[in-house]
């Protein structure tokens, strides 16, 4: 089959699941008691004002992570003051602990119908680190990588679109962009990039969406 058609994905929480998910993890692997985190962002909007001021785009996703990063770096009597040591501290060394199933079985079904596959991502080795994404199972898969950690333009930014695609050599047409934020999203229909709202409660349905839109 072709490799003219290409699936780009963002990282955190499309590929990942989400920090909200794993609280059980990150508790065990920083010895706090069960229950101990309670915000839960998409899963549990009401119980997360930060989460809807974020959504709302009072604050940045960035914003967001690192009032988070602070708060449980806070709970251990540490100050920390970036994103990857919560990432790294959370879930340690185990990058399968945290790449979602569903983003396993898609990745893998794109690859073999001859596809191309990207991450257009707007933290991924800010949040990550250089070594963690090394261990990320599948990574190697991925033919194109456009990380805002270096290029410094972020996502709805429309050059980080355009980059991606640039990078692949790619008709915007034959590509399906997923992200799971909505003004991510608005970025992608700026510049006419065909698009899935990922929905980190229905994974499945999402991906399922974006493989029918590739034609697989």
């Amino acid at each position: 089959m072709s490799v003219g058609k290409a699936l780009i994905l963002d990282f955190g929480g499309v590929v990942t699941r989400t920090l909200f998910e794993t609280h059980d993890i990150t508790e065990r692997a920083l010895g706090l008691q069960p229950g101990t985190l309670t915000w839960r962002g998409p899963f549990d909007p009401e119980g997360d004002p930060l989460w809807r001021s974020m959504q709302a785009r009072e604050i940045t996703e960035r914003d967001y992570w690192m009032t988070r990063t602070r708060e449980v770096g806070r709970l251990l009597g540490e100050d920390w003051t970036d994103m990857k040591t919560f990432v790294q501290r959370a879930r340690g060394a185990d990058a399968e602990l945290v790449i979602r199933p569903e983003a396993r079985a898609a990745i893998l079904k794109v690859k073999e119908a001859g596809l191309r596959l990207a991450i257009l991502s707007n933290e991924l080795d800010l949040f990550y680190g250089v070594g963690f994404r090394k261990r990320f199972p599948l990574i190697e898969l991925f033919d194109v990588i456009v990380d805002a950690t270096y290029t410094k333009i972020l996502k709805p930014d429309p050059r980080a679109y355009e980059q991606v695609l640039a990078e692949l050599g790619l008709d915007r047409r034959d590509c399906v962009f997923v992200d799971d934020q909505k003004k991510n999203i608005e970025g992608a229909e700026a510049v006419n990039l065909p698009h899935v709202h990922f929905d980190v409660t229905h994974p499945a349905d999402s991906y399922a969406q974006a493989l029918k839109m590739l034609g697989i």
